[in-house]
């Protein structure tokens, strides 16, 4: 019976999750990644990600993990860049001010939920 309690609960949670993402674009960054904003020259691989003032909330967002979804293209020249994917991905650093998207993804974690030709792209995100 708590099998199936717990299989109830991680359900409703997983679709909450997805009820309450927040829309906002995706732009990405190239190596190297070292030094960050949040660890300075400590290695967090490469699903890592930069946030801009909208969620960087005065280095508290630092090691939280995000899903990011790519929802469209932000233009209408570049054809559908979304791969139907979404990534995990990790804060290490901040995105300054004039920043040009919510998220700046590494090129690895863009590359997995998009095409990279597209340089922004729509997003929706959550933190897990």
């Amino acid at each position: 019976m708590a099998k199936y309690i717990a299989l109830g609960v991680a359900t409703v949670l997983y679709f909450a999750s997805s009820v309450f993402a927040t829309s906002g674009t995706a732009t990405y960054y190239t190596p190297p990644y070292n030094p960050s904003s949040c660890y300075g020259y400590e290695d967090k691989g490469v699903m890592i990600a930069a946030a801009s003032d909208a969620i960087w909330d005065n280095r508290a967002a630092c090691g939280r993990r995000y899903s990011v979804t790519c929802t469209g293209a932000t233009n209408q020249g570049v054809p559908q860049p979304c791969k139907g994917t979404s990534v995990v991905v990790t804060i290490v650093d901040y995105c300054p001010a004039g920043c040009q998207a919510t998220i700046d993804l590494s090129q690895e974690a863009f590359s997995a939920i998009a095409n990279p030709d597209a340089g922004k792209i729509l997003i929706e995100y959550t933190q897990v």
